[in-house]
């Protein structure tokens, strides 16, 4: 088992940021100059996001499979985090349909390596810099079962939209055994209170089928 707490130390003993704050600027232009340069080229392409602790044998394994296969075979490049667990099988289901997989890796402390299924990689130090990319480049956003860094990327998807930062998109929750506890919560007590509307609730919507991903993004841009 993999420990942190150590491998944070580690880091920080190797690089010490606080020294050299005026070079990282210029490495935080280096990440964007080269996400820009390279997925510029890609075309239209769907950010795929979901756990990274999902074993291969687990149902939305291959769930998340099928839900990329199908938007590749639409004629979209499938982008990820490029981690494993549900990352790597939307990679997976992209290649299996013979379509662009992209991967958008992140330096943490305890290295995560790209899975065998990225045909293109792109690594990042920055979370900021990858989240950027995530969006520019997206024609749409399916979120798939997972956690913090999924729930981060759904919701920072809906606040661009709904403060109009971004132009709207479709934004997919596939799953709604998963997520449909969540959607009760922002119903019943986000709403409620005022704090969102029903036209925030209307800035997404939740699939079951993996079919029916691919019919959204699609009937979306026709």
């Amino acid at each position: 088992m993999v420990n942190k707490k150590a491998c944070f130390k580690d880091a920080l003993a190797k690089e010490d940021f606080t020294q050299e704050d005026t070079w990282r600027i210029f490495r935080i232009m280096s990440e964007f100059v080269d996400g820009f340069e390279v997925l510029s080229k890609v075309g239209k392409a769907v950010s795929i996001f979901g756990s990274a602790r999902t074993k291969p044998d687990a149902k939305f394994y291959k769930l998340a499979e099928e839900v990329a296969y199908h938007i590749a075979r639409a004629g979209f490049a499938v982008i990820t985090g490029s981690g494993p667990g549900l990352m790597e099988a939307a990679n997976k289901g992209a290649q299996r349909a013979k379509g662009h997989s992209i991967g958008l890796n992140i330096h943490l402390p305890c290295e995560q390596k790209p899975n065998k299924y990225v045909s293109t990689v792109l690594g990042f130090r920055y979370f900021f810099v990858r989240k950027v990319m995530f969006v520019k480049y997206a024609k749409a956003f399916v979120i798939l079962p997972g956690g913090f860094g999924t729930l981060d990327e759904f919701f920072e998807a809906i606040t661009l939209i709904q403060t109009e930062r971004i132009f709207k998109f479709p934004v997919i929750l596939f799953n709604s055994e998963y997520w449909r506890p969540l959607l009760d919560w922002l119903k019943k007590t986000v709403q409620r209170h005022g704090n969102i509307s029903q036209e925030d609730l209307d800035l997404f919507v939740l699939v079951d089928d993996p079919k029916d991903v691919a019919k959204i993004i699609k009937k979306f841009y026709a």
